[in-house]
């Protein structure tokens, strides 16, 4: 385990980097939680780093506003952001802890604690309840178990793999885009989290860094853009192309979704069915016909399928793929799609506040009307043509 006091430099490289927020002695008298706490996570075997926001020999700290840059810089490195809150309002009032409590309960990064006799806690804890599902515990000890609960990375991250906390860090969508990103010769220099979507406590689905990338082949750095990371998605283009019609006519089954961010003249978007999935291992042909039957009622075996690639999906936002499938319906099946069509079934993941209406629309109607986005209209011409 080693030690970095305020004011001295980062290691280049770590496993994991635990910061120790919480209220610092201001009287000499009184002494610091935090020796205890490194005991304890020295005895937990930690082997990471540990970012401690006060000297190494207790003597003058350093200027406030170095103080201040290095706490910003530690709490941006850290993996984990461990508040230990023993406020006494006379000797450690803990008023900054509660400005920083709150700039990052919802960073994914932190855990609480406090003895319970410690006063004026409660709006912290109730904050990141609400906000963040962080969980509240009463004795250091417990506070550092809860800390070190998802265990160190196998590796170390150098550089600005150091900026990438290491729930993000872990996701399968960063690892995706960042193994394109090296592959292709370019470096992450820097890396904030600037956002994260985790429902209902089943872990991270989306997150948004701010990054600096450095571009060799361009000797350039690129910055002030933010990405976004999500799971990959599986699509199905299920289609019938009656004898002797053209390319135009031939039918394509949509579902019809009201998602927030539609654009389009009714306010729903009309997409293929497909979607991703939260649990490892499940390939993606798999999830087309799961998102298949899941969304449209329809049930198609998965030999039926055939993969039509991979492809980045919104590439000037968005790092997530989307792999593509098709399959030619019967007559009969196109027909069945069109009666729950006309009926207007409803469909769907109603826990995931989904609904979902089948349609069936020609390839004539996806191109020319501003319905389907411009997506689906690709994925449906590679599927066609």
């Amino acid at each position: 385990m080693r030690i970095v006091y305020a004011g001295q430099p980062f290691p280049d490289a770590w496993t994991m980097a635990v910061f120790l927020a919480g209220p610092t002695p201001r009287l000499p008298e009184v002494p610091s939680w935090r020796p205890e706490a490194l005991d304890l996570l020295a005895t937990a075997g930690f082997h990471g780093v540990v970012f401690v926001p006060e000297t190494a020999d207790g003597e003058r700290a350093p200027e406030y506003d170095d103080q201040v840059e290095w706490e910003r810089q530690g709490l941006n490195f850290a993996d984990r952001i461990l508040f230990w809150v023993p406020r006494d309002l006379q000797t450690m009032p803990a008023f900054t802890t509660n400005v920083e409590f709150g700039r990052w309960c919802t960073s994914g990064k932190v855990v609480l604690g406090y003895p319970a006799t410690a006063p004026k806690n409660k709006y912290l804890a109730w904050l990141g309840r609400v906000e963040a599902g962080v969980s509240l515990h009463h004795t250091l000890a417990d506070t550092v178990a809860a800390a070190l609960h998802e265990g160190e990375a196998q590796v170390e991250r150098r550089g600005g793999e150091r900026h990438v906390p290491l729930h993000v860090w872990k996701t399968e969508a960063f690892q995706a885009w960042y193994r394109q990103l090296c592959q292709a010769g370019h470096r992450l220099d820097e890396a904030r989290v600037c956002w994260m979507f985790s429902p209902r406590g089943r872990g991270i689905f989306a997150w948004v860094l701010r990054v600096r990338v450095w571009l060799a082949c361009e000797q350039r750095h690129k910055e002030n853009e933010w990405i976004l990371g999500r799971p990959d998605i599986a699509c199905a283009v299920l289609y019938h192309r009656p004898s002797g019609a053209s390319l135009l006519d031939t039918r394509v089954v949509l579902v019809r979704e009201f998602r927030s961010a539609a654009r389009t003249p009714d306010g729903f978007v009309h997409e293929l069915p497909g979607g991703s999935s939260w649990q490892t291992g499940v390939s993606p042909i798999q999830v087309a016909c799961a998102e298949v039957e899941e969304e449209t009622c329809l049930r198609i075996a998965p030999e039926r399928l055939r993969p039509l690639g991979s492809r980045q999906f919104a590439a000037t936002l968005s790092t997530h793929h989307a792999h593509v499938f098709a399959a030619e319906l019967t007559a009969e099946e196109m027909s069945r799609a069109e009666c729950l069509a006309d009926a207007l079934t409803v469909a769907g993941v109603a826990a995931d506040s989904e609904r979902t209406v089948v349609e069936v629309a020609t390839v004539r109607d996806i191109l020319q009307n501003e319905l389907t986005d411009w997506a689906t209209a690709g994925m449906v011409m590679r599927a066609l043509l």
